[in-house]
Order: C-alpha cells, then structure tokens, then sequence
C-alpha cells in the first residue's frame, strides 16, 4: 500500500444508466476503460484541486478510474521535511504496482504537471512496464532541455545563486507574491493551501533532478506533451516561466519522440479543460 493518499474517481455506473448526467457520452472500448490514470499534480497544489490540480479533468471518469496522487505534504497525503522528487517517483510506483494489481498487467496512463511531471518521468524510467502511456502537462523538466538558451540562462541564474526565500517569509506571503505579484489573482489563502505553499518553498530544488532520457526512449512508451501557448499571461510571469517551460515542452517532445499538443493560456488543464479532456480522450484510444 502506497504512502501517500490517492483520491479515486470513477463514474463509469453513472453513465448510461439514469445517474446524474457527465460532460461525454465518448464510446470507450473494455480494453481502454479497464485501464486507470494517475494524475500527478504540480506546487501549491493537491490532486483533486480546482484551482491548480485537476478538477477539471473529472468528466474522464465516465469511461475509466482516475487516480489522483496527493505527493507527500500536499492535500492528504503526509507531512514531509522535504519534498523530493525522487521521494515522489517511488510513491509513483507504488500507486502504479497497486493498480496494476487491481487492474491486470499493463499499468495505467499517467498524466502530471510540472514537478510533478519530472518525478512522473523518472518513475517511468524505473518501472516502464508499469506505464502505459506519459501525458506531460508543461513539464519542469529543465535538465532535460539544458542545451536550449532559454533553459540554458535559466539553469545558470539558479546555479549561480539566485536569490532564494528570505528567512521569515511566511506562505502566505509566498503565495500572494508567486501569484498577485506577477500579475495574476491569487486563490484564498486557506489552511490547505498554505499547507501546499509551505511544502513547495521547501521542495528540493528541480534542477537537480537527473532525467534518463535514453532509458524512457528505449521504452517507446506513447508520449503527449501539453503545452500553453503563453499569450495571455502577465508579461513577467511569461517571460521568467513561460518561455523556459515551451522551450522545454518542444525539448522534450523532440528527445522522447512524443507529440506537441499547444493549448491556449498558461494553466491548459484548468483554462480549457475541456481541450485537454478531449486530447487526452484521444491519446489514450
């Protein structure tokens, strides 16, 4: 039994059959609804979240089991001193080998979002059998994509010593400069969010995350990259994120042989869920 808390969604009863109604009647063959997918959610975040995690991608639960991770000191999974994603890649597996034993061999999609997506990727590595297809949602994976310019000058700020979190700054204030200070609202400061804030300013540091790219690829495992297309977002917040995230989006999907889905916004899976629904509806068959 795995660690950390997995909520489970599945309203495969409800359709057809006089229940309360979904957002698609898609035709799902046995084989592709006997599969599971386990999301994998990003910072200041949780599984289940409307605001950053994926709400939005409940209507896929008419025609599967959606799992959705809670990585340690996030939503209702444990506290941890720090998160790591080479922590969070080993409860990946473990949620993995316990659907693959309710479901039959085979394993289950997985879709994840930024550092959740590196952790994703390297628990791919590690158990390729247990995975069935990778959805990268804006991926954080920056060493992976380190001979682009963009993600070069960004690797060599943060190497270099750029400023971290001043000692006394409380979540709070973490949170309302990571959102209200690059332009963009900020979401209630509740105590499960403040949580989620407090274990991202501590999360082990991205950049060294060790991605084995030649080991996902000998895989062949499918692979969609999800991408915004950045226009509509505050200037700073695109110029600082955006711009190293598309690099490393079209980074990636280039080194593992996937496909480049670009959605509008910044947050695609929350923006137009329905776009990504949709996408990944098709990508899982």
């Amino acid at each position: 039994m795995a660690a950390v808390h997995v909520t489970v969604w599945d309203d495969r009863d409800r359709v057809g059959g006089g229940g309360a109604s979904t957002a698609s009647r898609a035709r799902v063959t046995p084989a592709a609804a006997a599969a599971p997918a386990l999301f994998i959610h990003n910072i200041f975040t949780w599984g289940s979240d409307s605001t950053y995690g994926f709400a939005g991608q409940r209507p896929l639960a008419d025609s599967r089991r959606l799992l959705l991770m809670d990585r340690r000191g996030y939503g209702d999974s444990p506290d941890t001193t720090r998160s790591d994603f080479d922590v969070d890649a080993e409860d990946i597996t473990e949620v993995l080998g316990d659907g693959a034993s309710a479901v039959g061999c085979g394993g289950a999609h997985v879709v994840a979002h930024g550092n959740g997506a590196v952790a994703a990727l390297i628990a791919a590595a590690r158990r390729p059998d247990l995975v069935r297809s990778l959805a990268l949602i804006q991926p954080s994976a920056f060493t992976a994509a380190a001979d682009h310019p963009v993600v070069a000058d960004l690797l060599d700020r943060v190497r270099d010593g750029a400023p971290g979190i001043p000692d006394g700054v409380t979540p709070e204030q973490y949170l309302r400069a990571s959102t209200e200070g690059l332009g963009m609202a900020m979401p209630e400061p509740t105590s499960r969010r403040l949580r989620a804030v407090a274990t991202s300013m501590r999360e082990r540091p991205i950049w060294e995350a060790e991605i084995p790219l030649e080991v996902i690829r000998g895989a062949a495992l499918p692979i969609l990259v999800i991408c915004g297309t950045w226009e509509r977002a505050p200037a700073a917040y695109r110029e600082h994120v955006g711009l190293p995230l598309m690099a490393v989006a079209e980074s990636l999907t280039d080194s593992l042989g996937g496909r480049l889905l670009r959605v509008p916004g910044y947050y695609p899976h929350t923006q137009e869920p329905a776009v990504v629904n949709a996408a990944l509806r098709e990508f899982w068959g």
